[in-house]
């Protein structure tokens, strides 16, 4: 009930919140808004990426908090448990995806692929997450989740795959 009671006063605010949660917009995009709000997670991975790695985790971890709180608030102006148009979940999670990793474009291309795949079959217990957490925390954990998997996936073909 953020905004319920404050009525058109707020409308700046809830401008704010839209066009951070959105990820700048691209989250209204018709077709495959969580791809497009990928894409703008990489554009800030590429931003921050050059960060010590305890910053690079400070700043994900604010990130991940940032979006839940904002996904709580989209939830409560769209009226949706989770709207498709809120991205900045799928680019918390593929900031996840990225943690611990250096800083290469196959790299982050396999990231984004393998991210997006994890966020799309959702195995456990990514669904359950976003199912059982109420608020924008469903919201983002399941995408955090998947960026998880998608962290260790890495890892993994980075073994198999030693010039990945």
């Amino acid at each position: 009930m953020f905004f319920s009671a404050a009525g058109d006063s707020f409308k700046a605010m809830r401008g704010i919140v839209r066009f951070l949660a959105t990820g700048f917009y691209v989250g209204k995009v018709p077709i495959a808004p969580g791809t497009a709000g990928t894409v703008i997670g990489v554009l800030f991975y590429i931003f921050i990426c050059g960060l010590p790695l305890v910053l690079y985790i400070i700043t994900v971890i604010t990130f991940i908090f940032l979006a839940a709180w904002l996904a709580t608030i989209m939830q409560e102006i769209i009226g949706e448990q989770d709207p498709p148009e809120v991205v900045i979940d799928e680019m918390a999670g593929f900031l996840v995806t990225m943690c611990f990793h250096k800083f290469d474009i196959s790299l982050v291309l396999a990231g984004f692929v393998i991210f997006r795949i994890f966020d799309i079959v959702k195995p456990f217990p990514i669904r359950w997450l976003e199912r059982n957490f109420l608020s924008g925390w469903g919201v983002v954990l399941d995408d955090v989740m998947a960026g998880i998997y998608a962290n260790v996936a890495l890892w993994f073909f980075g073994l198999l795959m030693p010039n990945l």
